[in-house]
Protein backbone atom coordinates (compact mmCIF):
# COMPACT_ATOMS: atom_id res chain seq x y z
CA UNK A 1 0.00 0.00 0.00
CA UNK A 2 1.12 3.58 -0.94
CA UNK A 3 1.83 5.77 2.12
CA UNK A 4 2.82 9.67 1.80
CA UNK A 5 5.75 11.45 2.68
CA UNK A 6 3.19 13.19 5.49
CA UNK A 7 2.25 9.46 6.31
CA UNK A 8 5.79 8.39 6.86
CA UNK A 9 6.04 11.27 8.73
CA UNK A 10 3.08 10.53 11.36
CA UNK A 11 4.51 6.77 11.86
CA UNK A 12 7.83 8.32 12.51
CA UNK A 13 6.75 10.48 14.77
CA UNK A 14 4.59 8.26 16.85
CA UNK A 15 7.21 5.56 17.09
CA UNK A 16 9.91 8.55 18.40
CA UNK A 17 7.48 10.05 20.48
CA UNK A 18 6.40 7.15 22.50
CA UNK A 19 10.29 6.34 22.26
CA UNK A 20 10.76 9.29 24.61
CA UNK A 21 7.62 9.39 26.67
CA UNK A 22 8.58 5.37 27.89
CA UNK A 23 12.41 7.06 28.33
CA UNK A 24 10.96 9.05 30.73
CA UNK A 25 8.92 7.06 32.60
CA UNK A 26 11.39 4.65 33.06
CA UNK A 27 14.21 7.25 33.85
CA UNK A 28 11.78 9.23 35.93
CA UNK A 29 10.65 6.36 38.06
CA UNK A 30 7.41 6.93 36.89
CA UNK A 31 6.47 3.74 35.66
CA UNK A 32 6.41 2.50 39.38
CA UNK A 33 3.41 4.47 39.73
CA UNK A 34 1.66 3.99 36.63
CA UNK A 35 2.44 0.09 35.39
CA UNK A 36 -0.57 0.11 33.31
CA UNK A 37 0.00 3.55 31.67
CA UNK A 38 3.59 2.38 31.01
CA UNK A 39 2.65 -0.95 29.81
CA UNK A 40 0.37 0.97 26.97
CA UNK A 41 3.53 3.17 26.10
CA UNK A 42 4.81 -0.27 25.41
CA UNK A 43 2.01 -1.41 23.52
CA UNK A 44 1.53 1.16 21.50
CA UNK A 45 5.12 1.07 20.09
CA UNK A 46 5.40 -2.41 18.96
CA UNK A 47 1.65 -1.37 17.48
CA UNK A 48 3.61 1.07 15.61
CA UNK A 49 5.80 -1.04 14.02
CA UNK A 50 3.41 -3.88 13.36
CA UNK A 51 1.19 -1.65 11.46
CA UNK A 52 3.32 0.21 9.96
CA UNK A 53 5.10 -3.10 8.15
CA UNK A 54 1.63 -4.60 8.02
CA UNK A 55 0.08 -1.63 5.77
CA UNK A 56 2.80 -1.52 3.43
CA UNK A 57 3.57 -5.30 3.05
CA UNK A 58 0.37 -7.17 3.98
CA UNK A 59 -3.27 -6.98 2.68
CA UNK A 60 -6.07 -4.43 3.19
CA UNK A 61 -7.72 -7.61 4.78
CA UNK A 62 -4.43 -8.25 7.23
CA UNK A 63 -4.36 -5.11 8.04
CA UNK A 64 -7.81 -4.33 8.51
CA UNK A 65 -7.51 -7.72 11.24
CA UNK A 66 -4.48 -6.96 13.02
CA UNK A 67 -5.60 -2.86 13.43
CA UNK A 68 -8.42 -3.98 15.28
CA UNK A 69 -6.74 -6.70 17.33
CA UNK A 70 -4.55 -4.61 18.31
CA UNK A 71 -6.94 -1.85 18.75
CA UNK A 72 -8.95 -4.10 21.18
CA UNK A 73 -5.81 -4.16 23.48
CA UNK A 74 -5.46 -0.98 23.65
CA UNK A 75 -8.83 -0.20 24.55
CA UNK A 76 -8.84 -2.72 27.64
CA UNK A 77 -5.33 -0.63 28.64
CA UNK A 78 -7.06 2.62 28.42
CA UNK A 79 -10.31 0.93 30.85
CA UNK A 80 -7.10 -0.67 33.18
CA UNK A 81 -5.36 3.20 33.40
CA UNK A 82 -8.99 4.88 33.94
CA UNK A 83 -9.05 2.32 36.78
CA UNK A 84 -5.15 3.16 37.88
CA UNK A 85 -6.13 6.76 37.63
CA UNK A 86 -9.00 6.23 39.73
CA UNK A 87 -6.98 4.31 42.45
CA UNK A 88 -4.68 7.87 43.25
CA UNK A 89 -7.67 10.00 42.80
CA UNK A 90 -9.96 7.90 45.38
CA UNK A 91 -6.98 6.92 48.01
CA UNK A 92 -5.88 9.48 50.11
CA UNK A 93 -5.60 7.39 52.79
CA UNK A 94 -4.02 4.64 50.90
CA UNK A 95 -7.42 2.71 50.84
CA UNK A 96 -10.76 3.35 48.68
CA UNK A 97 -13.07 5.32 50.34
CA UNK A 98 -15.66 3.21 51.42
CA UNK A 99 -18.30 2.73 49.02
CA UNK A 100 -16.62 4.79 46.33
CA UNK A 101 -14.77 1.83 44.76
CA UNK A 102 -18.56 0.22 43.71
CA UNK A 103 -19.45 3.57 42.74
CA UNK A 104 -16.52 3.54 40.22
CA UNK A 105 -17.47 0.32 38.42
CA UNK A 106 -20.95 1.26 38.55
CA UNK A 107 -20.13 4.35 36.59
CA UNK A 108 -17.91 1.90 34.05
CA UNK A 109 -20.54 -0.30 33.52
CA UNK A 110 -22.74 2.51 32.51
CA UNK A 111 -20.49 4.34 30.38
CA UNK A 112 -20.04 0.81 28.51
CA UNK A 113 -24.11 0.47 27.90
CA UNK A 114 -23.89 4.07 27.25
CA UNK A 115 -21.11 4.18 24.71
CA UNK A 116 -22.56 0.94 23.21
CA UNK A 117 -25.67 2.54 22.66
CA UNK A 118 -24.28 5.94 21.17
CA UNK A 119 -22.28 3.37 18.54
CA UNK A 120 -25.39 1.24 18.00
CA UNK A 121 -27.32 4.06 16.71
CA UNK A 122 -24.66 6.36 14.98
CA UNK A 123 -25.36 5.70 10.74
CA UNK A 124 -21.84 6.82 9.28
CA UNK A 125 -22.53 7.01 5.96
CA UNK A 126 -19.72 4.56 5.03
CA UNK A 127 -19.55 2.67 1.03
CA UNK A 128 -18.25 -0.42 2.93
CA UNK A 129 -19.75 -2.61 5.94
CA UNK A 130 -15.87 -2.26 6.73
CA UNK A 131 -15.60 1.20 7.26
CA UNK A 132 -18.77 1.49 8.99
CA UNK A 133 -17.04 -1.16 11.81
CA UNK A 134 -14.00 0.70 11.90
CA UNK A 135 -15.74 4.24 12.38
CA UNK A 136 -18.69 3.11 15.03
CA UNK A 137 -15.52 1.07 16.79
CA UNK A 138 -14.00 4.50 17.00
CA UNK A 139 -16.86 6.51 18.11
CA UNK A 140 -17.26 3.61 20.72
CA UNK A 141 -14.26 4.15 22.03
CA UNK A 142 -13.81 7.55 22.19
CA UNK A 143 -17.46 7.60 23.62
CA UNK A 144 -16.50 4.93 26.74
CA UNK A 145 -13.24 7.17 27.62
CA UNK A 146 -14.58 10.31 27.23
CA UNK A 147 -17.75 9.08 29.74
CA UNK A 148 -15.86 7.57 31.89
CA UNK A 149 -12.95 10.15 32.77
CA UNK A 150 -15.80 12.63 32.58
CA UNK A 151 -17.66 10.58 35.26
CA UNK A 152 -13.91 10.01 37.29
CA UNK A 153 -13.80 14.28 37.46
CA UNK A 154 -17.14 14.72 38.74
CA UNK A 155 -17.25 12.16 41.46
CA UNK A 156 -14.13 13.23 42.71
CA UNK A 157 -15.09 16.96 42.95
CA UNK A 158 -18.27 15.72 44.77
CA UNK A 159 -16.70 13.89 46.91
CA UNK A 160 -14.33 16.79 47.73
CA UNK A 161 -11.15 14.04 47.30
CA UNK A 162 -7.65 15.76 45.54
CA UNK A 163 -6.28 15.27 41.90
CA UNK A 164 -2.54 14.54 42.25
CA UNK A 165 -0.57 16.13 39.17
CA UNK A 166 0.82 13.71 37.42
CA UNK A 167 -2.81 11.60 37.45
CA UNK A 168 -3.89 14.75 36.01
CA UNK A 169 -1.70 15.10 33.29
CA UNK A 170 -2.25 11.69 31.97
CA UNK A 171 -6.35 12.20 32.63
CA UNK A 172 -6.52 15.19 30.72
CA UNK A 173 -4.42 13.96 27.92
CA UNK A 174 -6.58 10.91 27.46
CA UNK A 175 -9.78 12.70 28.02
CA UNK A 176 -8.73 15.47 25.28
CA UNK A 177 -7.96 12.99 23.05
CA UNK A 178 -11.33 11.18 23.56
CA UNK A 179 -13.17 13.92 23.24
CA UNK A 180 -11.79 15.07 19.69
CA UNK A 181 -12.42 11.59 18.79
CA UNK A 182 -16.48 12.16 19.78
CA UNK A 183 -16.10 15.10 17.20
CA UNK A 184 -14.53 13.46 14.54
CA UNK A 185 -16.94 11.02 14.79
CA UNK A 186 -19.26 12.59 14.28
CA UNK A 187 -17.83 14.85 11.37
CA UNK A 188 -17.55 11.62 9.12
CA UNK A 189 -21.81 11.58 9.42
CA UNK A 190 -22.12 15.60 8.27
CA UNK A 191 -18.66 15.37 6.11
CA UNK A 192 -18.55 12.46 4.29
CA UNK A 193 -15.93 13.05 1.87
CA UNK A 194 -12.73 11.22 1.74
CA UNK A 195 -10.48 14.08 1.59
CA UNK A 196 -12.47 15.61 4.73
CA UNK A 197 -12.14 12.30 6.12
CA UNK A 198 -8.32 12.12 6.06
CA UNK A 199 -7.44 15.71 7.27
CA UNK A 200 -9.76 14.89 10.30
CA UNK A 201 -7.98 11.55 10.88
CA UNK A 202 -4.44 13.34 10.14
CA UNK A 203 -5.43 16.11 12.45
CA UNK A 204 -6.50 13.73 15.12
CA UNK A 205 -2.92 11.91 15.00
CA UNK A 206 -1.54 15.40 15.12
CA UNK A 207 -4.07 16.07 18.80
CA UNK A 208 -1.99 12.62 19.83
CA UNK A 209 1.66 13.89 19.10
CA UNK A 210 0.93 16.88 21.65
CA UNK A 211 -0.33 14.47 23.78
CA UNK A 212 2.59 12.84 23.97
CA UNK A 213 4.69 15.81 23.99
CA UNK A 214 2.52 17.14 26.65
CA UNK A 215 3.15 13.96 28.91
CA UNK A 216 6.62 13.64 28.08
CA UNK A 217 7.21 17.20 29.34
CA UNK A 218 4.59 16.89 32.10
CA UNK A 219 6.04 13.69 33.70
CA UNK A 220 9.24 14.61 33.52
CA UNK A 221 8.71 17.31 36.20
CA UNK A 222 8.73 16.89 39.58
CA UNK A 223 5.35 16.80 41.35
CA UNK A 224 4.82 19.59 44.32
CA UNK A 225 6.33 17.93 47.82
CA UNK A 226 3.29 16.78 49.67
CA UNK A 227 3.43 18.31 53.21
CA UNK A 228 2.51 16.15 56.24
CA UNK A 229 -1.21 16.00 57.01
CA UNK A 230 -1.46 17.16 60.32
CA UNK A 231 -3.63 14.97 62.32
CA UNK A 232 -6.57 17.12 62.46
CA UNK A 233 -6.84 17.16 58.62
CA UNK A 234 -6.15 13.36 58.58
CA UNK A 235 -9.47 12.98 60.70
CA UNK A 236 -11.08 15.13 58.95
CA UNK A 237 -10.19 13.10 55.51
CA UNK A 238 -11.52 10.02 57.70
CA UNK A 239 -15.15 11.82 58.17
CA UNK A 240 -14.96 12.58 54.80
CA UNK A 241 -15.06 9.01 53.69
CA UNK A 242 -17.68 8.29 56.34
CA UNK A 243 -19.38 11.05 54.50
CA UNK A 244 -19.16 9.77 51.18
CA UNK A 245 -20.09 6.13 51.91
CA UNK A 246 -23.71 7.51 53.66
CA UNK A 247 -24.66 9.52 50.90
CA UNK A 248 -23.35 6.66 48.33
CA UNK A 249 -25.72 4.18 50.66
CA UNK A 250 -28.59 7.11 51.23
CA UNK A 251 -28.16 7.53 46.77
CA UNK A 252 -28.82 3.60 46.36
CA UNK A 253 -31.82 3.25 48.98
CA UNK A 254 -33.38 6.34 47.32
CA UNK A 255 -32.77 4.43 43.80
CA UNK A 256 -34.27 1.46 45.07
CA UNK A 257 -37.10 2.84 46.11
CA UNK A 258 -38.21 4.83 42.89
Amino acid sequence: MHLSSLDRLFWALSFFGHCILLGVLLIRNRASAFPVFTTLICVNIVRTIVLFFTLRYGSKGEYFYTYWTLAFVDLALQLAIAYELATHVFQPLGAWAPDVRKSFIALAATSVALAAGLAWLAAPPAKTLRLAIVIRGDLFASALMSEIFVAMIALSVTLGLPWRTHVARIAQGLGLYSLYGIFMDAAHTFFPADNIHRLLSESQIGLYLICLTYWSVTLAMEEPVPRKLPSELHEELRALQERAALVLRSLRTTASAS
